[in-house]
């Protein structure tokens, strides 16, 4: 036996399941379930599926907050029942105005962290100052609630603020994600005042009792939020603190900044393929890349899951992603430090929503505003630092992204909401699920927890074992092969959820391997 090609049927090793839920009044599905829940609460309080998400994405701020924050950006894709219309929110990050190319000279060296760029000296692109790119997530946010939503950012708000003068709940998925970044976090002062108390990575604690960690000033932040409304973040003292805090560190955020950043409403690139319609982001995510390698896939009948189909999708994966690095640029992950979340919500109405949101590497810049308490995005790390390439560090620039938010129809109706965290492993994992759960008939419980390849760095494909061996036989024919078995952490095939409808009845799922991740239906 080739011990670099294990099936699982070589060795006994546990199996990991998450029931999906049913619900006839909405769903919520988040990577945290405290989140969920509150997204749950606006939905039977009379909110619809864009203000859950909304809620939900706020609650993350303090339930899971090295994912998303005030601080991040990303992209709501939403299905509006009543006029059958879908339409794409973008409230991406975007580079500094008095960015400075000559702020990231290389080293030398090979890159860390997410992506394969040429290393920087000092990781600047990486973590601190100048790493922060203009965060979108509140103008996202408020643009959505505003456009589609039925209750008022205050409403909104007020959970939130609660939840953030109570604190972080400390659990031991905590512990693991502070400690992944323990050796980063510890340098940077009003940081590690929170995430690393007593200069020590936080304990779970053993008797059984809540235990909590305070945000700093978040709290009054959020208040300050409501009080004053989401112009206060780009317009406001809010602003002005967050960049007077980051251009004492050296940053290069300005004033200017926030004042022109924007978030906006666009159609959606529709991509078909046998009577299966899929709404994406059109520009700046993984979204185009989907529609390439759906369009790339041959043409066979899709009844089982045969060794050659598992082929042809990661070949079409495979070409599409070699299209995109000569074409769009290369936002890759090369390691499992992506702190992307993804929220899926239904509501009695039938509006639905797949919303991505990060601040791109877990805890972002690990750079705390003390101002404010909001945890900053490093978006200026999914830019190339070498000049001259379609994805090149510049100012006022947006960069190229892995978020792939998707809502997919069949006969004219919606059957799909999906999306994943996980950096460049995001779009393998979403093209793959679709694919079972639309041209397999798989249930969205049994796609979501079905084995799946990860070809995004190219040169190998990372396989799960529980794949058979003639799968596995036929994957080696296209490239070298690495077995990853699947785990909570690291997550080598990305973290998806969704919401499938089936004859009228919705079911909402989450990865059986996120332990805090939940659907909760009304």
């Amino acid at each position: 036996m080739d011990l670099n090609l294990q099936s699982r049927a070589d060795y006994e090793t546990w199996d990991v399941s998450k029931n999906a839920v049913t619900g006839k009044n909405g769903i919520v599905v988040a990577q945290e379930i405290e989140a969920a829940n509150i997204g749950k609460q606006v939905l039977l309080e009379g909110g619809n599926a864009v203000d859950a998400a909304v809620a939900t994405a706020l609650a993350l701020c303090v339930t899971e907050p090295w994912m998303s924050g005030l601080g991040g950006g990303g992209f709501m894709i939403v299905y509006l029942a009543k006029q059958n219309v879908v339409k794409v929110v973008d409230f991406g990050m975007i580079s500094p105005l008095q960015l400075q190319v000559s702020d990231y000279p290389l080293s030398g060296e090979a890159g860390g962290d997410l992506f394969g760029w040429p290393a920087v000296k000092n990781d600047t692109n990486i973590h601190g100052a100048r790493s922060i790119a203009v965060p979108g997530s509140v103008a996202g946010y408020s643009l959505a609630i505003n456009q589609y939503g039925r209750r008022s950012w205050s409403e909104l708000l007020d959970p939130i603020i609660k939840l953030a003068e109570r604190g972080h709940r400390k659990t031991w998925w905590t512990t693991l994600n502070v400690a992944a970044e323990a050796q980063v976090l510890k340098h940077y002062n009003d940081t590690a005042k929170v995430w690393l108390p007593n200069e020590t990575v936080p304990s779970v604690p053993q008797d059984l009792n809540d235990d909590f960690l305070k945000l700093g000033k978040l709290a009054s932040t959020f208040q300050l939020l409501s009080d004053n409304g989401a112009e206060y973040f780009y317009k406001g003292e809010l602003a002005k603190d967050i960049v007077d805090d980051v251009r004492a560190a050296g940053g290069r955020l300005s004033i200017e900044d926030f004042q022109n950043y924007a978030a906006t409403i666009k159609d959606p690139l529709i991509s078909v393929c046998d009577g299966l319609s899929v709404n994406l982001e059109p520009n700046y995510s993984a979204g185009p890349t989907f529609a390439d390698a759906l369009s790339r896939l041959p043409d066979f009948e899709y009844t089982k899951l045969e060794a050659e189909k598992h082929f042809a999708i990661a070949e079409a994966l495979i070409e599409a992603y070699q299209h995109r690095l000569k074409t769009m640029g290369h936002a890759g992950d090369f390691g499992d430090r992506s702190c992307t979340t993804h929220i899926n919500t239904l509501d009695a109405d039938g509006n639905m929503v797949a919303m991505t949101t990060t601040l791109l590497s877990r805890f972002g810049s690990r750079f705390i505003s003390p101002s404010t308490g909001i945890l900053m995005n490093n978006g200026i790390n999914w830019f190339d630092p070498r000049q001259g390439r379609p994805n090149s560090v510049a100012p006022a620039k947006k960069p190229l992204s892995n978020m792939c938010p998707l809502i997919a129809f069949k006969n004219g109706q919606p059957v799909l909401s999906l999306g994943a965290s996980g950096g460049r492993k995001i779009l393998p994992s979403v093209f793959q699920i679709a694919l079972y759960i639309e041209k397999f008939s798989m249930t969205l419980q049994s796609a979501l927890a079905y084995p799946r390849t990860d070809v995004s760095t190219l040169d190998k494909i990372i396989y799960d074992p529980r794949f058979s061996y003639q799968t596995i036989r036929e994957l080696e024919k296209l490239a070298p092969l690495k077995m990853w078995e699947p785990t909570a952490f690291p997550s080598a095939y990305a973290v998806p959820s969704g919401i499938h409808i089936v004859d009228g009845v919705a079911k909402g799922a989450v990865h059986p391997f996120s332990p805090l991740a939940a659907a909760v239906a009304c």
